[in-house]
């Protein structure tokens, strides 16, 4: 009982608290492909195209080609391909995915002013993860054992509780109710840890991002046009697992349940250029800042063999700037009866920019500010775990009458991931500090195939889409570990095969005026 008890106590030190880390914080980074259905229907390849509300979150000018006011509103369904409800999460949800409206005015002749607002979906979070394996000599309690004998673990509290305002602990402080024993014959302490034989993970993401985007844009003689959106995020990020392994004898459960919640905002500046007069060839260009985000996250921790049980868990407030966008875009229509886009994008993770509060204040009108700094070890390895990530989207319309339209899409988007990537629990930063996971996927590129088709009535548009994107990756429990010392506290995991294959059908109405 004693040596289930120090188990469970070490688990806990192992994964205390909350963290600000690569694997987490891609989770912000990255977008959906979502807006209205003709966006998604054409893959959204209409970035030199335009002429509908989505380009107002990628290039701004697209809106600027519509020479009437609009609105629309979208929703629709998204359901997981092979995957078994886990609670709180289902693998079919419903969900609203965009709003807003165009207002053209100070229309001159062939140059005009546009305003438009837009809500989207940016970030849907809905996925639910399984994962299973065998285990031999290792296990999520011997990584415990090693960063213990680093001394990397925090200090706790008699009562077994980390505690977290002191920092990490060395050896000596951690008496024997952590993964050591005293060993009588020589009177020294004596680390040990646990095999498992096997683990099984479940774990339920939910909730989304949404993006607020102001627009201003316009022609200049209907052949160049201009855009730029300011855009508000907000993030509502969850997740639950539980994360169970079969020791000698017994077995423990994390369960682990966290919550990401923050604002961030951004710039987006795009151009549309017809080079040649006559024709309806366009080329597009455009740039977008990082997403600036000021973010809280929560986690509850809880370790249990079935009797007994370990709770932990703290809030953690941090920044994080996401990288800059950069897209180039093609258009072309053949008559009214053919239009063909195609865009290139390019975004580099690896430089995304973790930060931490430094000092904060409220200024004489009871405004709260306050001061960050980027966090130079978790920065280096988001930087070998991340690489730069190309985008390719091509999409078409055919409309053999001007009331129906027929639609198809592809995007190509390569992988963020590097293969030898790991989530790496010897940082000296507090997103390893306060990790309260030990598990990551490196997931590989993604593909999504879309199609779609529209009617106009008078003034009225209804459009439907389908989208289907597939993602594989490699999921491991915790980091692989090697002592160069001893070969028997190696601890070694094998990845296992996961995948995220997502249907979302999604329905537009729309009213021009």
């Amino acid at each position: 009982m004693k040596r289930i008890y120090i188990a469970i106590m070490a688990l806990a030190a192992a994964m205390p608290s909350v963290a600000q880390e690569t694997y987490e914080n891609m989770k912000v980074a990255q977008e959906d492909l979502n807006g209205t259905a003709r966006y998604v229907g054409m893959g959204g390849a209409l970035e030199a195209l335009g002429a509908d509300i989505s380009t107002i979150s990628t290039n701004p000018a697209g809106v600027g080609l519509l020479r009437k006011s609009s609105v629309a509103m979208s929703l629709g369904l998204v359901s997981q391909e092979e995957a078994k409800d886990f609670s709180p999460g289902n693998k079919t949800n419903m969900s609203f995915d965009q709003a807003g409206f165009v207002w053209s005015g100070f229309d001159n002749d062939d140059s005009w002013l546009n305003f438009s607002f837009n809500y989207h979906k940016s970030r849907n979070f809905d996925f639910i993860l399984s994962a299973a394996d065998r285990l031999g000599n290792a296990s999520q309690n011997k990584l415990t054992y090693a960063k213990a004998k680093a001394g990397l673990l925090y200090e706790v509290g008699t009562g077994g509780v980390p505690d977290f305002d002191h920092s990490y602990a060395s050896c000596n402080q951690l008496d024997d109710i952590y993964a050591r024993n005293l060993n009588y014959d020589t009177g020294e302490n004596v680390w040990y840890y646990d095999n498992a034989q096997s683990y099984t993970m479940d774990r339920a993401k939910y909730g989304y991002i949404g993006e607020y985007d102001l627009n201003l844009s316009g022609a200049i003689s209907n052949q160049v046009f201009l855009g730029l959106t300011v855009g508000i995020h907000d993030v509502n990020y969850r997740h639950y697992s539980e994360y169970c392994e079969q020791l000698d004898g017994f077995s423990l459960r994390v369960s682990d349940d966290r919550k990401i919640d923050g604002t961030g905002f951004d710039l987006k500046a795009g151009v549309i250029v017809r080079p040649v007069e006559t024709s309806p060839f366009r080329i597009g260009a455009y740039v977008h800042t990082p997403t600036w985000y000021s973010l809280t996250t929560r986690n509850s921790t809880f370790v249990s063999d079935g009797d007994l049980n370990v709770d932990a868990g703290e809030a953690y407030d941090y920044k994080l700037y996401t990288p800059w966008r950069f897209g180039l875009s093609l258009g072309h229509t053949i008559g009214t009866m053919l239009a063909l886009g195609a865009t290139y994008e390019y975004t580099d993770y690896g430089s995304i920019d973790t930060r931490y509060i430094t000092d904060s204040y409220y200024d004489w009108y009871g405004d709260y500010h306050d001061n960050s700094s980027s966090d130079d070890v978790m920065n280096r390895h988001t930087e070998q775990t991340l690489k730069g990530v190309s985008t390719l989207k091509l999409g078409a319309e055919l409309k053999p009458s001007p009331e129906m339209a027929f639609r198809l899409g592809y995007n190509y988007v390569s992988p963020a991931y590097n293969k030898d990537g790991f989530k790496d629990g010897s940082l000296g930063t507090d997103g390893s500090y306060y990790s309260s996971a030990t598990d990551y996927t490196n997931w590989d590129a993604t593909h999504r195939i879309t199609c779609g088709i529209g009617y106009q009535f008078e003034n009225l548009n209804l459009s439907l889409a389908y989208q289907y994107q597939t993602t594989k990756g490699d999921f491991y429990p915790f980091m692989n570990y090697v002592d160069n010392e001893y070969a028997e506290d190696d601890n070694l995991c094998n990845a296992v095969k996961v995948n995220n294959k997502r249907h979302q059908v999604l329905f537009t109405l729309g009213y021009t005026f």
